[in-house]
């Protein structure tokens, strides 16, 4: 069990949390003991911004690659994650994942056994879960926006595999700071075009025609079935915005 950076190996089943940080620093409860609890909540969360940036500064180039948990090792997809992370690794990039199972640990394990520098930076959930095998550096995380930061901050381009609500909260998280400028020359790749062109078909047809977006904000995201074709889009628009 992953208690925010605690990895308990044992436990009685009483000790099972009912609740994580996230949820508590969201929720208020009945009482007003948040009034006393808040100024504390903010020393942890410091502290996660302050252990990240320690481990990760000294990073080489790295892409964050994001799917879903739910996939089997069986799966067709996984060996197209575990062939993504082999072909970054072979170009020097880190591969940073959420560091769990499925579409993230396929990444994380092509790059590990390609010689490369496999990272996971996990999330405490309210159910078991830990680091897959194949992260190099590992850090889990207490709160979403502390995570999420590194993830931006430490990476240079954006690979979404098929994944559900987690993977479309970090895809339209990503999508959003390079729209507003908040993150330049960050290349978002998605990888599936049978799984992903109804939801950019609709990006198109709705937010574009109805002036939601602008004409040219679709083309911020790359659509491509092939590892290579992703991984060779990655390079040009890095090598374009060095040049």
């Amino acid at each position: 069990m992953l208690r925010g950076p605690v990895l308990m190996r044992r436990g009685e089943e009483s000790d099972r949390q009912r609740s994580t940080y996230d949820q508590r620093l969201l929720e208020l409860g009945s009482d007003h003991d948040w009034l006393h609890a808040d100024p504390w909540r903010i020393l942890r969360i410091q502290s996660e911004f302050v252990t990240g940036f320690d481990a990760l500064a000294s990073l080489p180039k790295a892409v964050a690659v994001f799917g879903s948990a739910r996939v089997s090792r069986e799966d067709p997809w996984y060996a197209t994650g575990r062939e993504l992370g082999e072909a970054l690794a072979a170009q020097d990039y880190a591969v940073i994942t959420g560091g769990g199972p499925g579409l993230m640990e396929a990444p994380n394990r092509g790059a590990s056994e390609a010689g490369g520098l496999s990272i996971g930076l996990g999330i405490e959930l309210p159910f078991e879960q830990k680091l897959n095998d194949w992260v190099d550096l590992g850090m889990n995380f207490r709160y979403f926006f502390a995570r999420k930061t590194m993830f931006l901050k430490y990476s240079e381009a954006f690979v979404c595999l098929p994944g559900g609500f987690g993977t479309l909260d970090e895809f339209f998280e990503v999508l959003c700071m390079v729209q507003t400028g908040k993150v330049t020359h960050y290349p978002i790749v998605l990888m599936g075009t049978e799984f992903w062109s109804g939801l950019v078909g609709w990006i198109r047809e709705r937010l574009v025609a109805e002036g939601m977006i602008d004409p040219e904000d679709p083309d911020l995201i790359y659509l491509t079935d092939s590892v290579s074709d992703a991984v060779e889009h990655i390079v040009e628009r890095r090598r374009a915005a060095r040049d």
